[in-house]
């Protein structure tokens, strides 16, 4: 049973890396991913603005050709329209009647070739040129709606418009051949002008952009040098605060954004000047506490140094030896406050442990002193074991500071009960230490906890500090501390008392398995 639990106990332990290892995990990201705020936010405006602008350009591009292609289409829409009007059935034929001063009209482009093509119900070509392609429709399109398409002519894009038209011109005609009447009418021209304008318009909307780009990003940098300039008078203001001044930080001229970092800082600041004061009185009340059995030291070493007789030379040396153990154990209590509230989970990160050995353990360094004082030092446990998470020399020093409260203020013959416990149903492990003394009044139960606080009339030594230990390392673990009355005290002179430590349960089921 013993070395399962001791196996289950520690694992999670080997698991956990060295606090320096926690702290080099904690400051290298932080070093790698320090940015400037100021780069940050023009990363996030510049960036989409850079990738936009080429966006724009070619959107711009699209757009400046369809604008440079409807002017140009109507005019070949004209010349298709004109074609058309001299196509004419004669005899039976079609025939076309533009003269060459009309063909001449129609080609002269002093930039892009214009060609026309005149094609006979069959797809027989009739007049015009013989290079440019039939249309690809599937169905023809109604006789006298012109259509539009792109196509290729000699090798060269063109713009192509075409119609058909029904040359039928008496109602007699032979429904029989009535689509052998239809006529296919095409005019294209190359796209020289239509680049050459859309160029032209790229040109006059793009240019003016390579000016107000920088202009706009000019701006930009000013407005967040000026949007960040409350940051930086906050800083000189900090900056130039003496090393001493806490006092909170006007909020009263910072940006509504700044307010709630301001408002932290304030409260770190309080916090901080609280603990400054904490410590101020703690360093005041502890040089206070030392001058008596320093001076007692003194004085009984004077007393030795002037003494001649043997037994007055002993009787000094005595007190000089309670005054340096008095010194001593005020120096120890001092360090072990210092190191209880200075230790916390993230410099030195709890594990699990098992409350009912580490209670047993340290009952068992006591039991000495309680046989020297003739105290009855007792302790009982589940019969399961109990797992919680903490320190456990913190936790040994919070249970050792308990049971030499209870054997300093039990008198002889009396009884003092280190206890462990459990509340399955709120998963809470209970560590009790009761004694049968003369018990602690509910008015002075909220005070004892504070340091070098001292029950008038009590007549024990000690330093006042045990039980203000005992409230830090509590805190440190998130556990509770209450004082009641002895329940089973008999006595009504020695009601006796009852520290009760309630900590969190360990959620360990591998470890209740091992033990099972």
């Amino acid at each position: 049973m013993t070395d399962s639990r001791r196996k289950a106990g520690a694992e999670p332990a080997s698991e956990s890396p060295p606090p320096t290892a926690y702290g080099a995990v904690a400051t290298q990201p932080e070093e790698r991913i320090q940015r400037s705020l100021f780069g940050e936010i023009l990363d996030w405006m510049l960036v989409p603005l850079l990738l936009l602008w080429p966006m724009s350009i070619a959107i711009t591009y699209l757009v400046a050709k369809s604008i440079a292609n409807h002017p140009f289409d109507r005019a070949l829409d004209d010349n298709v329209i004109v074609v058309a009007q001299q196509v004419k059935e004669v005899n039976g034929k079609i025939v076309t009647h533009l003269p060459g001063s009309a063909r001449d009209i129609l080609r002269a482009d002093d930039i892009d070739n214009i060609y026309f093509q005149v094609s006979g119900p069959l797809g027989e070509f009739i007049d015009g040129d013989d290079e440019l392609p039939m249309p690809v429709d599937e169905e023809k399109p109604p006789a006298g709606s012109v259509k539009f398409r792109n196509d290729i002519v000699r090798g060269v894009d063109v713009r192509v418009a075409y119609v058909y038209i029904d040359l039928r011109r008496s109602r007699n005609s032979n429904p029989k051949t009535k689509e052998s009447n239809v006529v296919l009418i095409q005019v294209a021209e190359t796209l020289d002008k239509r680049t050459q304008l859309a160029n032209e318009i790229i040109k006059g909307v793009i240019l003016p952009q390579f000016i107000i780009l920088p202009i706009a990003l000019a701006l930009v940098w000013f407005a967040l040098s000026r949007g960040l300039s409350p940051l930086a008078e906050l800083q000189q203001k900090i900056r130039a605060r003496r090393p001493d001044d806490l006092s909170p930080i006007d909020s009263g001229q910072v940006p509504e954004e700044i307010s709630p970092l301001v408002r932290s800082l304030n409260e770190m600041l309080a916090r901080l000047s609280q603990s400054i004061e904490m410590q101020k009185r703690f360093i005041a009340d502890a040089a206070h506490q030392m001058k008596t059995p320093l001076a007692g030291m003194r004085m009984q070493s004077e007393l030795a140094l002037r003494e001649t007789r043997q037994e007055e030379i002993h009787r000094s040396l005595e007190q000089l030896s309670k005054s340096s153990e008095s010194a001593t154990r005020l120096v120890n209590q001092l360090l072990a406050l210092a190191r209880a509230e200075n230790q916390t989970p993230e410099t030195k990160p709890f594990a699990p442990l098992e409350l009912s050995e580490l209670a047993r353990n340290v009952v068992h360094d006591w039991v000495p002193q309680s046989f020297s004082e003739r105290i009855d030092l007792g302790f009982e446990q589940p019969g399961h074991p109990v797992m919680v998470m903490g320190n456990s020399m913190m936790l040994r020093e919070l249970l050792s500071n308990l049971i030499d409260n209870a054997l300093r203020y039990t008198p002889q013959d009396g009884h003092v009960t280190v206890r462990v416990r459990t509340n399955v149903t709120e998963e809470q492990a209970i560590l009790e230490v009761e004694d049968t003394g003369p018990g602690i009044p509910s008015a002075e139960r909220g005070h004892v906890f504070e340091r070098f606080y001292r029950i008038l009339g009590s007549n024990v030594e000690g330093s006042g500090l045990g039980l203000a230990i005992v409230r830090e390392i509590a805190q440190q673990h998130g556990a509770t501390v209450d004082i009641f009355n002895n329940p089973h005290s008999q006595d009504p002179r020695h009601p006796g008392s009852l520290f009760r430590v309630t900590l969190r349960m360990a959620q360990r089921p591998d470890f209740i398995e091992d033990i099972g």
